[in-house]
């Protein structure tokens, strides 16, 4: 679907083609509200899916953060990452170890800020169009990783100094990131062949 010249995402895309025209407007919010919450809920849970490394663990969280961006959009995506850290923030157990503020101002910090930038990245291109094919998801997944790295090592150098950084904070995750970068280039391409043959 085309909207101003512009490829609207995957799940705006779906709730457009099912509440078109004003009349209809507070079920599209209301559409928009609900993936927010399931959003932020899927965060939580992926948090929770992790294997233990100091001082960054390896969890699910990147692989669903790249798929919020590629799907929702980059307002809804931001909504939708700003709701969970906001969350964790307010002390809820949202994040890999837990919550409260000093979760955010802690040495994973960084990588969490990096969840909003690339989320919403993501959803910039895909309102571009891209994500539709595996290479323009695969170059996407990439460079929404590298953004959440580059975020997550930057300011958890400051506490552990850049090698370190690199070390603890990057190298042990390369292997696990490659793998969700592989899944999420055939998950889009194959979810918007799905929605494509629904909404002929």
């Amino acid at each position: 679907m085309q909207i101003l010249g512009y490829s609207t995402p995957l799940f705006p895309t779906v709730i457009a083609s099912y509440s078109s025209g004003e009349v209809n407007f507070k079920r599209r919010l209301l559409a928009y509200f609900v993936l927010a919450i399931i959003g932020s809920f899927l965060l939580t849970i992926s948090a929770k899916v992790q294997i233990p490394f100091y001082p960054v663990p390896m969890t699910m969280q990147t692989l669903v953060v790249l798929l919020i961006g590629m799907t929702y959009g980059p307002y809804l995506a931001a909504v939708t990452i700003s709701l969970y850290i906001i969350q964790g923030v307010l002390g809820f157990p949202v994040f890999a170890g837990g919550g409260g503020i000093t979760y955010i101002i802690g040495p994973t910090g960084g990588y969490i800020i990096g969840f909003l930038i690339s989320a919403t990245f993501l959803g910039l291109l895909a309102s571009r169009g891209w994500g539709k094919t595996w290479k323009t998801t695969a170059i996407s997944m990439i460079a929404g990783v590298f953004i959440i790295f580059l975020s997550g090592i930057t300011w958890l150098s400051t506490y552990i100094g850049f090698e370190a950084a690199i070390l603890k904070g990057f190298i042990p995750f390369i292997y696990a990131d490659c793998l969700k970068i592989i899944i999420a280039s055939f998950a889009m391409p194959t979810a918007w062949s799905f929605v494509d043959k629904i909404l002929k």
